[in-house]
């Protein structure tokens, strides 16, 4: 663990092989078929598919779903796994929160996501974002797996972002004023089953799924220090964006320094927008 943890802090991301077994893979793309089949509860967008309906069918309809361990327990339970609780206590301490996930499907020629660092959009008061990325099926370049520029997040340094049009990717905004941008930029492929942990301010992208029939499903969890505030929303009444802290979290090991504000649930699933249809 020491190795790995030495690893990470240098390159900014660690891969590790292996995280799900086959049985509780099973069990999660099972689960993302409920998703998108509207049993797991109501998301903007999602229609209750018909049972008729081929699963393949139904999972090509959408790009990502926001939020989706409020609607299964299944991904709620993988955001806790002990495996992944090992990692998590290892870079960040012992005390660890999640505030966000993502169920990707990304289907044969949907897009991927410009050049972007989480913290831009997470921020967190000691630089103690990190992501856990799931491969539910084999990530590879040519279905559209991660890049990812290796040590980019030692400056600590947080790059403008602009709107983009570009059709290879999402709505997501785009980091820029790095050079010379995205050289040594190297792919993530992972087998499913398999998942990578990155900095929050490591440089990451991905390009549409290529794959002629391939999709590429994965899930993806934020966390962070439970002990640091989480200035996610515009500060409340009587707050300043030194004092604001989002509290629609999830303690996922040790204890919430801050517990005794209680919990809220604000961030409700949704839809990722998709310039693709």
């Amino acid at each position: 663990m020491q190795q790995r943890t030495t690893d990470y802090q240098r390159r900014g991301y660690q891969i590790l092989p292996g995280v799900i077994d086959p049985d509780l893979l099973l069990a999660v793309r099972a689960e993302a078929i409920a998703i998108c089949r509207g049993r797991r509860g109501d998301v903007p967008g999602v229609t209750a598919a018909g049972s008729d309906e081929d699963d393949d069918v139904v999972l090509r309809r959408y790009l990502c779903i926001h939020f989706p361990h409020k609607l299964s327990p299944v991904v709620r339970d993988l955001a806790r796994h002990p495996a992944v609780v090992d990692v998590l206590t290892a870079i960040i301490g012992p005390n660890v929160k999640m505030m966000q996930s993502m169920l990707f499907i990304k289907a044969p020629g949907k897009p991927g996501q410009s050049w972007h660092q989480d913290e831009s959009h997470i921020p967190t008061r000691d630089r103690s974002l990190t992501a856990l990325w799931f491969a539910l099926d084999d990530a590879t370049v040519e279905n559209g797996c991660l890049w990812v520029v290796p040590g980019s997040h030692r400056a600590g340094v947080l790059h403008p972002v602009r709107h983009q049009v570009d059709p290879r990717f999402d709505g997501t905004p785009e980091a820029y004023g790095f050079e010379p941008a995205g050289e040594g930029a190297v792919p993530v492929e992972l087998p499913a089953g398999s998942a990578v942990a990155f900095d929050g301010h490591l440089l990451h992208r991905s390009f549409p799924n290529d794959h002629p029939s391939r999709l590429r499903r994965s899930l993806v969890f934020h966390y962070m220090s439970a002990a640091s505030l989480l200035p996610w929303l515009p500060p409340g009444p009587g707050e300043t964006m030194a004092t604001a802290d989002c509290r629609d979290i999830v303690v996922v090991a040790g204890t919430d320094p801050h517990g005794a504000r209680g919990t809220v649930d604000v961030m409700q699933p949704r839809l990722r927008v998709d310039r693709s249809t």
